[in-house]
């Protein structure tokens, strides 16, 4: 079972590494020499393209993986982030007014979500967890097709196959097998496509993970785990999940992994074109862990603020993905207000669609989790069946009173 715990928990220091200091030593003859302590050895190494002052800087390794991209591209990514966090946050809107029963949101992680996405090909396969709002987006799903199950309507809203998306998975880190074995028939297929497979750091935990980590490793899939590491699995933090940072596991497993900023929309896309062309050329698996935060509730039934404090969280909303595109935008001159007043109208469409779609959609029934329990019936479940009837039945004799 994963390391996850909905118990409160005393707010923790922020789990980011502290810059270098300059200063002076003594030496064994008694002159002062100057020294300079740069960031530890022991830090995990972070492949970043954008600050968030949105500044561009230089990587060897994957500077070629985003060389081509295009103003229009970018603003392509800008507007995708833009739209999936209006997405989001309209659904947890809808939750809150009783729309729908539960929602797991996205907000923080958009880069992570909209830069991988962005990064696979239509022939590629995903599988998501239950928070890859932004990647359906990338892959073409409509986001309305996303809130049927979350409504008690349907069991997923989508056909998998045909957006290469696969529906989503609410048992935490099974995916990573699912998408492990699917990658394993790739090969025996010889397609040349690759797939990718997200999952939290709380799934870290999970033995699926491992389990699909080794097959993979041995069988050498063409596969991407992509864990996006937003800091809590529920109330636990990364540290109560691992002594090593999360991308170091893949060493054990035999195969490579790397740590990207998690915020940094260009990054992620870099990275993860990176890994899938790995995939795609025969040289197995990769471990990307985009290390981001999740600036909301694990989903609308839990608070945060019983186990984090507001430092941590104000924090992390310095480096918004958002606000560090469009200041790069801006300061490139690659989008003026007229692009992002357009946004906003578009923004707001978006909105109101979703609020029409999901107010259209029909009430779930609530009984229907008494059925297909046992295939011939059982007195026990027509107990409670019976029991849920009298409490239903007793709000309308309260109505009527």
């Amino acid at each position: 079972m994963t390391v996850e715990s909905s118990a409160a928990r005393k707010p923790r220091r922020s789990a980011a590494g502290k810059a270098g200091t300059t200063g002076t030593r003594t030496g064994a003859t008694g002159a002062k020499r100057t020294t300079r302590t740069t960031k530890k050895s022991t830090d995990p190494e972070l492949v970043q393209l954008l600050t968030p002052e949105g500044e561009r800087v230089a990587n060897a390794e994957y500077d070629a993986y985003v060389a081509g991209i295009t103003p229009d591209e970018l603003r392509g990514l800008y507007r995708d982030m833009v739209l999936t966090r209006r997405f989001d946050a309209e659904a947890t809107a809808l939750q809150r007014q009783g729309e729908l029963g539960l929602w797991a949101s996205l907000l923080g992680q958009e880069a992570a979500q909209i830069g991988s996405g962005r990064a696979t090909r239509e022939d590629d396969y995903v599988f998501p967890t239950y928070r890859e709002h932004g990647v359906a987006w990338c892959r073409g799903v409509d986001p309305t097709n996303l809130l049927g199950m979350f409504r008690g309507v349907n069991n997923g809203g989508w056909d998998p196959n045909s957006n290469n998306f696969h529906l989503y998975t609410i048992v935490i880190g099974s995916q990573t097998l699912h998408a492990t074995g699917y990658a394993m028939g790739v090969t025996k297929d010889g397609a040349d496509s690759a797939v990718i497979a997200y999952f939290g750091d709380g799934a870290s935990s999970q033995g699926d993970v491992a389990e699909a980590f080794t097959f993979s490793a041995v069988y050498n899939a063409p596969v991407v785990f992509f864990c996006q590491n937003n800091q809590w699995a529920i109330s636990e933090p990364t540290e109560k999940q691992s002594r090593v940072p999360l991308y170091q596991r893949a060493q054990g497993f035999g195969f490579p992994g790397v740590r990207v900023d998690g915020n940094d929309v260009l990054a992620c896309l870099a990275v993860t074109k990176w890994a899938l062309e790995r995939a795609r050329n025969g040289e197995g698996p990769t471990l990307v862990e985009a290390y981001t935060y999740r600036m909301g509730a694990h989903t609308t039934s839990d608070d945060p603020t019983r186990y984090r404090g507001d430092e941590e969280r104000l924090a992390w909303e310095a480096k918004d993905p958002i606000l560090r595109l469009r200041r790069y935008l801006e300061a490139a001159n690659h989008a003026d207000e007229g692009f992002f007043a357009e946004l906003e109208t578009e923004s707001e469409a978006l909105g109101r669609r979703v609020r029409e779609a999901v107010r259209a959609m029909p009430d779930p029934d609530r009984f229907a989790i008494f059925e297909n329990v046992y295939a011939d019936g059982h007195a026990l479940v027509d107990e409670e069946r019976a029991q849920f009837a009298a409490y239903q039945a007793s709000f309308a004799d309260a109505e009527g009173v």
